[in-house]
Protein backbone atom coordinates (compact mmCIF):
# COMPACT_ATOMS: atom_id res chain seq x y z
CA UNK A 1 0.00 0.00 0.00
CA UNK A 2 2.81 2.34 0.91
CA UNK A 3 4.50 1.40 -2.37
CA UNK A 4 1.38 2.28 -4.38
CA UNK A 5 1.05 5.59 -2.53
CA UNK A 6 4.69 6.41 -3.30
CA UNK A 7 4.20 5.71 -7.00
CA UNK A 8 1.12 7.97 -7.10
CA UNK A 9 3.02 10.69 -5.30
CA UNK A 10 5.87 10.53 -7.83
CA UNK A 11 3.43 10.75 -10.76
CA UNK A 12 1.71 13.79 -9.27
CA UNK A 13 5.10 15.43 -8.74
CA UNK A 14 6.19 14.76 -12.33
CA UNK A 15 2.94 16.16 -13.72
CA UNK A 16 3.35 19.30 -11.61
CA UNK A 17 6.89 19.81 -12.84
CA UNK A 18 5.78 19.35 -16.48
CA UNK A 19 3.02 21.91 -16.04
CA UNK A 20 5.44 24.37 -14.53
CA UNK A 21 7.81 23.84 -17.44
CA UNK A 22 5.23 24.91 -20.03
CA UNK A 23 5.31 28.65 -20.80
CA UNK A 24 2.13 30.45 -21.56
CA UNK A 25 1.95 31.63 -25.17
CA UNK A 26 2.34 35.40 -25.31
CA UNK A 27 -0.81 37.35 -26.08
CA UNK A 28 -0.88 38.43 -29.70
CA UNK A 29 0.26 42.01 -30.15
CA UNK A 30 -2.30 44.51 -31.30
CA UNK A 31 -1.53 45.45 -34.92
CA UNK A 32 -0.07 48.93 -35.13
CA UNK A 33 -2.37 51.46 -36.67
CA UNK A 34 -1.23 52.29 -40.22
CA UNK A 35 -0.07 55.83 -40.54
CA UNK A 36 -2.02 58.00 -43.00
CA UNK A 37 0.04 59.03 -46.03
CA UNK A 38 1.25 62.61 -45.93
CA UNK A 39 1.57 62.99 -49.69
CA UNK A 40 0.00 61.71 -52.90
CA UNK A 41 0.69 62.01 -56.61
CA UNK A 42 -1.55 63.52 -59.26
CA UNK A 43 -1.16 63.71 -63.03
CA UNK A 44 -1.80 67.19 -64.37
CA UNK A 45 -3.03 68.54 -67.71
CA UNK A 46 0.46 68.28 -69.21
CA UNK A 47 0.80 64.65 -68.07
CA UNK A 48 3.29 65.65 -65.36
CA UNK A 49 3.24 63.63 -62.15
CA UNK A 50 3.25 66.02 -59.21
CA UNK A 51 3.59 65.13 -55.53
CA UNK A 52 1.20 67.13 -53.38
CA UNK A 53 0.02 66.99 -49.74
CA UNK A 54 -2.51 64.26 -49.02
CA UNK A 55 -4.95 66.94 -47.94
CA UNK A 56 -4.80 70.26 -49.77
CA UNK A 57 -6.04 73.03 -47.49
CA UNK A 58 -4.60 76.15 -49.13
CA UNK A 59 -4.13 77.10 -52.78
CA UNK A 60 -3.44 79.92 -55.19
CA UNK A 61 -4.26 80.05 -58.90
CA UNK A 62 -2.03 81.52 -61.60
CA UNK A 63 -2.58 82.03 -65.29
CA UNK A 64 -5.48 81.83 -67.68
CA UNK A 65 -8.60 80.01 -66.52
CA UNK A 66 -7.31 78.42 -63.31
CA UNK A 67 -9.20 80.51 -60.78
CA UNK A 68 -12.44 80.25 -62.78
CA UNK A 69 -12.38 76.47 -62.36
CA UNK A 70 -11.85 76.79 -58.62
CA UNK A 71 -14.93 79.04 -58.38
CA UNK A 72 -17.00 76.55 -60.38
CA UNK A 73 -15.81 73.87 -57.93
CA UNK A 74 -16.89 76.05 -54.97
CA UNK A 75 -13.45 76.06 -53.34
CA UNK A 76 -12.73 79.77 -52.96
CA UNK A 77 -12.45 79.29 -49.19
CA UNK A 78 -9.05 77.66 -49.74
CA UNK A 79 -7.54 80.62 -51.56
CA UNK A 80 -4.75 82.53 -49.79
CA UNK A 81 -4.10 84.99 -52.62
CA UNK A 82 -5.19 86.00 -56.14
CA UNK A 83 -3.65 87.68 -59.16
CA UNK A 84 -3.94 91.43 -59.65
CA UNK A 85 -5.90 91.01 -62.90
CA UNK A 86 -8.69 89.23 -61.02
CA UNK A 87 -9.15 92.12 -58.57
CA UNK A 88 -10.34 94.58 -61.23
CA UNK A 89 -13.96 93.49 -61.69
CA UNK A 90 -15.91 95.24 -58.95
CA UNK A 91 -18.31 96.69 -61.52
CA UNK A 92 -17.43 94.93 -64.78
CA UNK A 93 -19.21 91.70 -65.67
CA UNK A 94 -16.80 90.85 -68.51
CA UNK A 95 -15.08 88.17 -66.39
CA UNK A 96 -17.80 86.02 -64.85
CA UNK A 97 -16.09 84.57 -61.77
CA UNK A 98 -14.12 87.73 -60.95
CA UNK A 99 -17.34 89.77 -60.84
CA UNK A 100 -19.24 87.17 -58.81
CA UNK A 101 -16.43 86.76 -56.25
CA UNK A 102 -14.98 90.27 -56.28
CA UNK A 103 -15.42 90.86 -52.54
CA UNK A 104 -13.63 87.59 -51.73
CA UNK A 105 -10.76 88.32 -54.09
CA UNK A 106 -10.36 91.94 -53.03
CA UNK A 107 -9.67 90.87 -49.43
CA UNK A 108 -6.82 88.51 -50.40
CA UNK A 109 -3.14 89.33 -51.00
CA UNK A 110 -1.90 89.78 -54.57
CA UNK A 111 0.23 86.87 -55.77
CA UNK A 112 1.05 87.96 -59.33
CA UNK A 113 0.26 90.31 -62.17
CA UNK A 114 -1.66 87.70 -64.16
CA UNK A 115 -3.25 88.26 -67.51
CA UNK A 116 -1.83 85.44 -69.61
CA UNK A 117 0.05 82.15 -69.64
CA UNK A 118 3.58 83.43 -68.90
CA UNK A 119 5.11 83.40 -65.42
CA UNK A 120 4.08 86.73 -63.91
CA UNK A 121 3.88 85.52 -60.31
CA UNK A 122 5.26 87.39 -57.31
CA UNK A 123 7.65 84.66 -56.20
CA UNK A 124 8.57 86.16 -52.83
CA UNK A 125 4.90 86.57 -51.90
CA UNK A 126 4.13 82.97 -52.84
CA UNK A 127 7.04 81.76 -50.72
CA UNK A 128 5.74 83.85 -47.82
CA UNK A 129 2.18 82.53 -48.17
CA UNK A 130 3.28 78.90 -48.71
CA UNK A 131 0.08 77.51 -50.25
CA UNK A 132 -0.09 73.72 -50.33
CA UNK A 133 -0.49 73.76 -54.13
CA UNK A 134 -0.40 76.23 -57.03
CA UNK A 135 -3.04 75.46 -59.67
CA UNK A 136 -2.02 77.02 -62.95
CA UNK A 137 -3.01 77.84 -66.50
CA UNK A 138 0.58 78.68 -67.45
CA UNK A 139 2.47 77.12 -70.34
CA UNK A 140 4.54 74.12 -69.29
CA UNK A 141 7.81 76.05 -69.40
CA UNK A 142 6.40 78.87 -67.26
CA UNK A 143 4.84 76.37 -64.85
CA UNK A 144 8.09 74.51 -64.29
CA UNK A 145 9.95 77.79 -63.84
CA UNK A 146 7.46 78.77 -61.13
CA UNK A 147 7.78 75.39 -59.39
CA UNK A 148 11.57 75.68 -59.34
CA UNK A 149 11.49 79.28 -58.11
CA UNK A 150 9.06 78.65 -55.24
CA UNK A 151 9.59 75.02 -54.25
CA UNK A 152 5.78 74.72 -54.11
CA UNK A 153 3.96 71.92 -56.00
CA UNK A 154 2.60 73.38 -59.25
CA UNK A 155 -0.21 71.51 -61.00
CA UNK A 156 -1.36 72.43 -64.51
CA UNK A 157 -5.07 72.82 -65.12
CA UNK A 158 -4.60 74.54 -68.46
CA UNK A 159 -7.48 74.28 -70.97
CA UNK A 160 -7.90 75.54 -74.53
CA UNK A 161 -10.27 78.38 -75.44
CA UNK A 162 -11.44 77.05 -78.77
CA UNK A 163 -14.52 75.23 -80.05
CA UNK A 164 -17.35 74.65 -77.57
CA UNK A 165 -15.99 73.78 -74.12
CA UNK A 166 -13.80 70.97 -75.40
CA UNK A 167 -12.20 67.94 -73.74
CA UNK A 168 -9.25 69.91 -72.42
CA UNK A 169 -11.63 71.79 -70.11
CA UNK A 170 -13.08 68.54 -68.80
CA UNK A 171 -9.58 67.17 -68.16
CA UNK A 172 -8.45 70.31 -66.38
CA UNK A 173 -11.56 70.38 -64.19
CA UNK A 174 -11.03 66.78 -63.15
CA UNK A 175 -7.38 67.44 -62.30
CA UNK A 176 -8.39 70.43 -60.16
CA UNK A 177 -11.11 68.37 -58.48
CA UNK A 178 -8.68 65.56 -57.68
CA UNK A 179 -6.26 68.01 -56.09
CA UNK A 180 -9.03 69.58 -54.03
CA UNK A 181 -10.94 66.38 -53.29
CA UNK A 182 -14.22 67.66 -54.74
CA UNK A 183 -14.85 65.14 -57.50
CA UNK A 184 -18.59 65.04 -56.81
CA UNK A 185 -19.04 68.75 -57.47
CA UNK A 186 -16.83 68.47 -60.55
CA UNK A 187 -19.00 65.78 -62.09
CA UNK A 188 -22.11 67.82 -61.30
CA UNK A 189 -20.65 70.73 -63.27
CA UNK A 190 -19.59 68.59 -66.21
CA UNK A 191 -22.93 66.80 -66.29
CA UNK A 192 -24.70 70.17 -66.28
CA UNK A 193 -22.63 71.30 -69.27
CA UNK A 194 -23.29 67.99 -71.01
CA UNK A 195 -27.01 68.44 -70.36
CA UNK A 196 -26.98 71.87 -71.99
CA UNK A 197 -25.03 70.54 -74.95
CA UNK A 198 -27.46 67.65 -75.38
CA UNK A 199 -30.45 69.99 -75.18
CA UNK A 200 -28.99 72.36 -77.78
CA UNK A 201 -28.17 69.43 -80.04
CA UNK A 202 -31.63 67.89 -79.71
CA UNK A 203 -33.27 71.18 -80.68
CA UNK A 204 -31.20 71.69 -83.85
CA UNK A 205 -29.45 68.58 -85.13
CA UNK A 206 -32.24 67.52 -87.48
CA UNK A 207 -32.58 70.85 -89.33
CA UNK A 208 -31.64 70.39 -93.01
CA UNK A 209 -28.70 72.45 -94.22
CA UNK A 210 -30.85 74.12 -96.86
CA UNK A 211 -33.09 75.52 -94.11
CA UNK A 212 -30.22 77.13 -92.20
CA UNK A 213 -29.57 80.84 -92.76
CA UNK A 214 -25.96 81.96 -93.30
CA UNK A 215 -24.58 83.54 -90.11
CA UNK A 216 -21.44 85.42 -89.13
CA UNK A 217 -19.82 86.28 -85.78
CA UNK A 218 -17.84 89.52 -85.84
CA UNK A 219 -16.04 91.89 -83.45
CA UNK A 220 -15.08 88.88 -81.36
CA UNK A 221 -12.79 88.94 -78.34
CA UNK A 222 -9.72 86.75 -78.54
CA UNK A 223 -6.52 87.86 -76.79
CA UNK A 224 -8.09 91.31 -76.79
CA UNK A 225 -10.82 93.22 -78.60
CA UNK A 226 -11.26 93.14 -82.38
CA UNK A 227 -13.28 95.05 -84.94
CA UNK A 228 -15.96 93.81 -87.32
CA UNK A 229 -13.73 91.48 -89.34
CA UNK A 230 -12.42 89.66 -86.28
CA UNK A 231 -14.20 86.31 -86.47
CA UNK A 232 -14.01 82.58 -85.79
CA UNK A 233 -14.31 79.41 -87.71
CA UNK A 234 -15.57 76.65 -85.44
CA UNK A 235 -17.29 79.31 -83.35
CA UNK A 236 -18.39 77.49 -80.20
CA UNK A 237 -21.98 78.74 -79.79
CA UNK A 238 -22.63 78.14 -83.51
CA UNK A 239 -21.13 74.64 -83.31
CA UNK A 240 -23.49 73.79 -80.44
CA UNK A 241 -26.56 74.52 -82.58
CA UNK A 242 -25.27 73.30 -85.95
CA UNK A 243 -25.42 76.80 -87.43
CA UNK A 244 -24.25 77.62 -90.95
CA UNK A 245 -21.21 79.73 -90.04
CA UNK A 246 -19.87 81.33 -93.25
CA UNK A 247 -16.39 81.59 -91.72
CA UNK A 248 -16.07 77.80 -91.51
CA UNK A 249 -15.35 77.59 -95.23
CA UNK A 250 -11.96 79.23 -94.65
CA UNK A 251 -10.56 76.09 -93.00
CA UNK A 252 -9.18 77.96 -90.00
CA UNK A 253 -9.15 76.41 -86.54
CA UNK A 254 -10.22 79.41 -84.50
CA UNK A 255 -9.81 83.17 -84.52
CA UNK A 256 -8.76 84.97 -87.70
CA UNK A 257 -9.21 88.36 -89.34
CA UNK A 258 -11.52 88.01 -92.35
CA UNK A 259 -10.94 89.82 -95.63
CA UNK A 260 -13.67 92.51 -95.89
CA UNK A 261 -14.30 91.56 -99.50
CA UNK A 262 -14.87 87.98 -98.40
CA UNK A 263 -17.44 89.15 -95.86
CA UNK A 264 -19.26 91.09 -98.58
CA UNK A 265 -19.22 87.98 -100.79
CA UNK A 266 -20.62 85.89 -97.95
CA UNK A 267 -23.31 88.50 -97.26
CA UNK A 268 -24.56 86.62 -94.16
CA UNK A 269 -28.27 86.81 -93.41
CA UNK A 270 -27.71 87.21 -89.67
CA UNK A 271 -24.73 88.83 -87.95
CA UNK A 272 -23.75 88.43 -84.29
CA UNK A 273 -21.42 90.99 -82.69
CA UNK A 274 -19.74 91.24 -79.29
CA UNK A 275 -21.50 94.17 -77.56
CA UNK A 276 -18.32 94.84 -75.60
CA UNK A 277 -16.51 95.76 -78.82
CA UNK A 278 -19.17 97.91 -80.46
CA UNK A 279 -17.19 101.11 -79.95
CA UNK A 280 -14.63 99.70 -82.41
CA UNK A 281 -17.34 98.70 -84.88
CA UNK A 282 -19.04 102.09 -84.73
CA UNK A 283 -15.72 103.83 -85.36
CA UNK A 284 -15.23 101.54 -88.37
CA UNK A 285 -18.71 102.39 -89.62
CA UNK A 286 -17.96 106.10 -89.49
CA UNK A 287 -14.78 105.51 -91.50
CA UNK A 288 -16.31 103.21 -94.11
CA UNK A 289 -20.13 103.24 -94.07
CA UNK A 290 -20.31 101.92 -97.63
CA UNK A 291 -18.80 98.60 -96.62
CA UNK A 292 -21.34 98.04 -93.86
CA UNK A 293 -24.33 99.27 -95.84
CA UNK A 294 -23.49 96.79 -98.59
CA UNK A 295 -24.35 93.96 -96.18
CA UNK A 296 -27.97 92.79 -96.20
CA UNK A 297 -28.01 92.08 -92.47
CA UNK A 298 -26.91 95.65 -91.70
CA UNK A 299 -29.52 97.19 -94.02
CA UNK A 300 -32.28 94.99 -92.61
CA UNK A 301 -31.26 95.49 -88.98
CA UNK A 302 -30.46 91.81 -88.39
CA UNK A 303 -27.54 92.40 -86.06
CA UNK A 304 -27.58 90.63 -82.71
CA UNK A 305 -25.49 90.68 -79.55
CA UNK A 306 -23.26 87.74 -78.74
CA UNK A 307 -21.56 88.32 -75.39
CA UNK A 308 -17.84 87.53 -75.35
CA UNK A 309 -17.10 84.18 -73.75
CA UNK A 310 -13.33 84.65 -73.91
CA UNK A 311 -11.88 86.58 -71.02
CA UNK A 312 -8.85 84.97 -69.41
CA UNK A 313 -9.95 81.67 -70.96
CA UNK A 314 -13.54 80.55 -71.48
CA UNK A 315 -16.48 82.03 -69.58
CA UNK A 316 -18.39 78.76 -69.72
CA UNK A 317 -21.66 80.31 -68.56
CA UNK A 318 -21.53 82.99 -71.25
CA UNK A 319 -20.69 80.44 -73.94
CA UNK A 320 -23.74 78.37 -73.00
CA UNK A 321 -26.00 81.43 -72.87
CA UNK A 322 -24.65 82.59 -76.25
CA UNK A 323 -25.61 79.27 -77.80
CA UNK A 324 -29.16 79.47 -76.45
CA UNK A 325 -29.57 83.06 -77.63
CA UNK A 326 -28.11 82.38 -81.09
CA UNK A 327 -30.43 79.39 -81.36
CA UNK A 328 -33.44 81.51 -80.50
CA UNK A 329 -32.50 83.99 -83.26
CA UNK A 330 -31.52 81.52 -85.97
CA UNK A 331 -34.23 78.91 -85.30
CA UNK A 332 -36.90 80.77 -83.30
CA UNK A 333 -39.46 77.98 -83.68
CA UNK A 334 -37.10 75.58 -81.87
CA UNK A 335 -36.53 77.86 -78.85
CA UNK A 336 -39.98 79.27 -78.12
CA UNK A 337 -39.77 78.04 -74.52
CA UNK A 338 -36.45 79.80 -73.81
CA UNK A 339 -36.45 83.16 -72.04
CA UNK A 340 -32.83 84.18 -72.50
CA UNK A 341 -32.63 86.37 -69.39
CA UNK A 342 -33.97 83.57 -67.21
CA UNK A 343 -31.79 80.98 -68.93
CA UNK A 344 -28.65 83.08 -68.47
CA UNK A 345 -29.45 83.54 -64.78
CA UNK A 346 -30.08 79.80 -64.32
CA UNK A 347 -26.67 79.01 -65.82
CA UNK A 348 -24.86 81.65 -63.77
CA UNK A 349 -26.53 80.52 -60.58
CA UNK A 350 -25.52 76.90 -61.10
CA UNK A 351 -21.90 77.70 -61.92
CA UNK A 352 -21.26 80.68 -59.64
CA UNK A 353 -24.07 80.69 -57.11
CA UNK A 354 -25.55 84.05 -58.14
CA UNK A 355 -28.00 85.44 -60.68
CA UNK A 356 -26.70 88.66 -62.19
CA UNK A 357 -28.00 89.01 -65.75
CA UNK A 358 -29.53 92.37 -64.84
CA UNK A 359 -26.02 93.53 -63.90
CA UNK A 360 -24.77 92.32 -67.28
CA UNK A 361 -27.48 94.34 -69.01
CA UNK A 362 -26.54 97.44 -67.04
CA UNK A 363 -22.94 96.82 -68.10
CA UNK A 364 -23.91 96.63 -71.79
CA UNK A 365 -23.55 92.84 -72.03
CA UNK A 366 -27.07 92.24 -73.24
CA UNK A 367 -28.68 89.71 -75.56
CA UNK A 368 -30.77 91.52 -78.15
CA UNK A 369 -30.76 93.53 -81.37
CA UNK A 370 -27.77 95.82 -82.06
CA UNK A 371 -28.31 99.08 -83.89
CA UNK A 372 -25.70 100.25 -86.41
CA UNK A 373 -25.72 102.91 -89.09
CA UNK A 374 -28.50 105.43 -89.43
CA UNK A 375 -30.45 103.73 -86.62
CA UNK A 376 -27.61 103.73 -84.09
Amino acid sequence: MKKLFSILLVCILLLSLAACGQKEAPAPEEPAESEAPVTRTVTDSFGREVTIPAEVKTIVCTGSGALRMVTYLQCTDRLVGVEDCDKEYATSTLRDYAYAYHDTFDALPSIGKGGGTANTAYVEELIRLQPDVILSGYTQEALEDLAQSTGIPCVSIRAKSINFIDDSFYTAMRVAAEVLGVQERCEEVLQYIDGCKADLDARTSDIPDEDKPAVYAGAVTFSGAHGFTGTYSNFGPFMAIHANNVADEMGETGYFDADPERVVAWDPELIFLDPGNMSLVRDEYQTNPGFFDSLTAVREGKLYACVSFNNYSTNVGYALADAYYAGSVIYPERFTDVDIAEKADDILEFLLGTRYYNDMKADGLIFGVIELGSAQ
